[in-house]
């Protein structure tokens, strides 16, 4: 029943999404994107369907439009309770019409219905959006357009609709997946580009001139529904600041948003190396562990035996063995409950390490749906240790219905703690992902594709263990007779490398060749320092109102958190001032709609409208049965049919992981590789730093315990000689995981240097003799 592809009518007819055109426009780390969706109804009935899909959580939408024949009709933004009433009312009255709207718990999520479309007629929707494209840590801007929406689990009681009332979709595998996706990009930059990489297969970067600032780039024939569309964009001398000015719209009113230029800075602050080279030897380390049933799932397509939770278990032993001694430490997972290790957070010991680490191997994805809303409200009950910084680390697949009310509960701890959180397999919530380290003043990562999820949690650390800025401010210098109003909310962290934008209105006339500056000013380990940048105020030319509405997008955003932080107290008119500023802005809220209708002269639609259902593909093996069986079997016992699309769209806001966990289904054990030699070194070493010469350790190197008992020089003590072997092995052999093991080797070399152990060069020199490396001591940091 499942395996129909296409539209699920009662005799099985195909669905009416044909294809898919998305267009990528991006300009130096900002994109617009262009997505048309072709339908066609081959029913003989007038049909209305209906999209769930989801979006980059910062996404400004900010045009919606239909052609349906030779008729183009361009949506408005309205709020949302009355382009909800003019729907309804269009369809009563037999009007085509259209109606996208944002969800109200998730801002990474919208519907699209699209009404009485008529038998044998076809329709192109065309949607764009503009983005902002977040660093990663190697440098790269990520652009992601999502080829699935997970179910996102939706706690009762937390405002959502319901189970009962929930969205439901079909899943079915990625190869019967019938629509087609043509995806093109176009990359142009100040700077040269150097490569853009993906998880998909590309045909060949294309430069479009000599000096390689702009390019462009396809998707190869015969991509697969089974993975997002990432793209990985680099740019030669990435880390400069830049200021783009854009002038107002001329039809809008001076003295508005839209109507005065927009100023949009990007800094990367540059830190000085004696700092950023220290690690923090104290901190409160909280580890927040999703063990729903999806991270069951694999971590990617190329590895199917790796499944996320494993990986997750990986990244933790690496992130226990790095922690400094003297710090403080807790683990917490959760599903539809949470657990933790401690009561509360322990001082780390060898004696707290092992014990946690007997815990975190016996985690597994069975703890049902994803409510990560209580374990934070745990988290932050619990007093802070003085002296301790809190560090939040939250690793999800990000499927959770309730991601506003999440997000302001860690608004409202931000001032105790910092939080990095990590995205893990596709379709992760980039709202939920970048949300918690936008508002915990820490560091999001995401890990897709054949991504490793060490790598990018230990970059994380680094920034944990890195002294925190302080005392941030941003100060103005324009010409007389120009004012700004910063429309972004205030910068609550800085970290080396990362940028931080600002996006401000300028309001009043500016001398011809005016300049402008912004600088930014902060401590960092008691020291002042700032940053600053000149800037021209003339306009950019030709860069339409991107500028401008990723500005609004930016204060809308601020107004609705301030809105619910206050919702039941005099406000003093917010929800008014989003309407107001999102309806002249053109940019979706969460209090506005896109309605479109269809008014030409013609006949009415006749007839009762049909909804139907669009499937989506799903790769996931639960617990013995695929998953699309399990959430296609619900479909079938019910009549609420919803559509969905790659831009993924498709969707249950209410269907959690718990469906997936069926008692009667014995578990299928996914056969176990042999462990990472990496892991299984890293897995003996002590939490003061070093390790122990044992048999354990002779085997990790690749020697006999005779080997290496023969070799070791007889003056030195046998752990010395044990931890200077681990740290020749790991810069002899696993030198391009460097940044997996670096912390906990510089550990290791601090324990060292407390030994005071003589001989230690001749020590490393037998060290290189045995395991056949060729390294300095001073490498070694000895």
């Amino acid at each position: 029943m499942v395996n129909c592809c296409g539209l699920i009518t009662a005799n099985k007819d195909p669905v009416p999404l044909k294809s898919i055109e998305v267009e990528l426009e991006v300009r130096d780390h900002v994109a617009t994107v262009v997505s048309t969706l072709n339908y066609e109804n081959k029913e003989d009935k007038p049909l209305e369907a209906v999209f769930v899909f989801p979006l980059p959580g910062d996404a400004a939408v900010c045009h919606f439009s239909a052609q349906i024949g030779q008729t183009q009709i361009v949506a408005e933004v309205k709020e949302k309770q009355k382009a909800r009433e003019e729907y309804d009312d269009a369809l009563s009255s037999g009007q085509q019409a259209f109606l996208l709207e944002e969800s109200e718990q998730s801002p990474d999520i919208f519907s699209l219905s699209v009404g009485s479309l008529p038998p044998g007629e076809s329709a192109s929707i065309r949607l764009d959006y503009v983005t902002e494209l977040a660093v990663q840590a190697d440098d790269g801007l990520r652009f992601c357009l999502p080829a699935v929406l997970n179910p996102r689990y939706q706690p009762l009681g937390s405002g959502g609709s319901g189970g009962s009332g929930g969205v439901q979709v079909t899943s079915v595998p990625a190869s019967l997946v019938p629509y087609s996706l043509s995806f093109s990009a176009r990359v142009s930059s100040p700077r040269p580009i150097s490569k853009v990489e993906s998880s998909c297969s590309l045909d060949s970067l294309q430069y479009l001139n000599s000096d390689q600032t702009q390019a462009t780039i396809k998707l190869a024939a015969g991509h697969k529904f089974d993975r997002d569309v990432e793209l990985l964009i680099y740019y030669k001398d990435a880390h400069q600041p830049t200021a783009v000015v854009e002038a107002g719209q001329a039809s809008a009113e001076p003295g508005s948003l839209m109507g005065d230029p927009v100023v949009m800075v990007s800094l990367y602050p540059e830190f000085p190396q004696s700092v950023m080279s220290s690690v923090a030897s104290c901190g409160e380390f909280v580890f927040l562990l999703d063990r729903s049933g999806s991270m069951g799932c694999s971590i990617n397509n190329s590895k199917q035996q790796e499944t996320r939770i494993s990986s997750a278990r990986d990244t933790l032993l690496l992130l226990l063995k790095s922690l400094p001694m003297g710090c403080y430490f807790n683990i917490y997972s959760f599903g539809s409950s949470y657990e933790h290790i401690f009561p509360k957070s322990v001082e780390y010991s060898q004696q707290t390490m092992e014990e946690a680490l007997k815990k975190v191997g016996e985690m597994g994805a069975n703890l049902g749906g994803t409510e990560i809303l209580s374990p934070l409200q745990h988290i932050y009950s619990q007093s802070c240790i003085p002296s301790q910084p809190r560090q939040l680390f939250v690793f999800t697949d990000g499927e959770v219905g309730n991601t506003k009310q999440v997000l302001d509960l860690v608004k409202k701890n931000s001032g105790s703690h910092r939080c990095f959180s990590f995205g893990i397999g596709e379709g992760s919530s980039s709202a939920l992902i970048n949300g918690l380290a936008k508002e915990g003043g820490g560091h999001a990562q995401f890990i897709t594709g054949t991504d490793r999820m060490q790598p990018k949690v230990m970059q994380s650390l680094r920034f944990a263990l890195q002294p925190a800025v302080v005392d941030i401010s941003v100060t103005w210098d324009l010409p007389k007779g120009v004012s700004v109003t910063v429309l972004s909310p205030p910068i609550t962290a800085l970290f080396q490398g990362q940028r931080s934008l600002i996006y401000a209105q300028l309001t009043g006339q500016s001398p011809k060749a005016a300049e402008g500056c912004v600088t930014v000013k902060y401590s960092l380990a008691g020291h002042p320092s700032q940053n600053q940048l000149r800037f021209s105020l003339k306009p950019a030319e030709d860069t339409g109102s991107t500028v401008h509405r990723l500005g609004a997008r930016t204060l809308i955003r601020s107004l609705e958190m301030e809105e619910r932080e206050r919702r039941g107290q005099p406000d003093g008119g917010l929800k008014e001032k989003v309407v107001q500023l999102s309806v002249q802005s053109g940019v979706s809220s969460s209090f506005t709609a896109f309605i479109a209708v269809n008014k030409a002269d013609g006949e009415a639609i006749q007839g009762p409208l049909v909804r139907r259902n669009i499937p989506i593909s799903r790769m996931c093996i639960v617990k013995g049965k695929s998953r699309n069986l399990r959430m296609g079997a619900a479909i079938f016992k019910r009549d609420c049919c919803i559509i969905g699309s790659p831009i993924a769209m498709a969707c249950s806001l209410q269907l959690d992981d718990e469906f997936e966990m069926a008692d009667d289904v014995p578990p299928v054990m996914p056969k176990q590789p042999p462990r990472d030699p990496l892991l299984q070194l890293v897995s003996l070493q002590q939490a003061s730093g070093c390790w122990l010469l044992d048999p354990a350790l002779s085997a990790a190197l690749g020697k006999t315990s005779e080997e290496v008992d023969k070799s070791k020089p007889a003056p030195v003590n046998s752990d010395v000689w044990a931890t200077v072997l681990a740290l020749i092995w790991l810069h002899g052999f696993k030198k391009d995981a460097k940044e997996e093991w670096e912390l906990l080797a510089m550990k290791a070399a601090s324990w060292l240097r407390s030994q005071n152990a003589p001989c230690l060069t001749e020590c490393v020199e037998a060290g290189n003799a045995l395991l056949g490396c060729s390294m300095q001591k001073d490498v070694l940091g000895l």
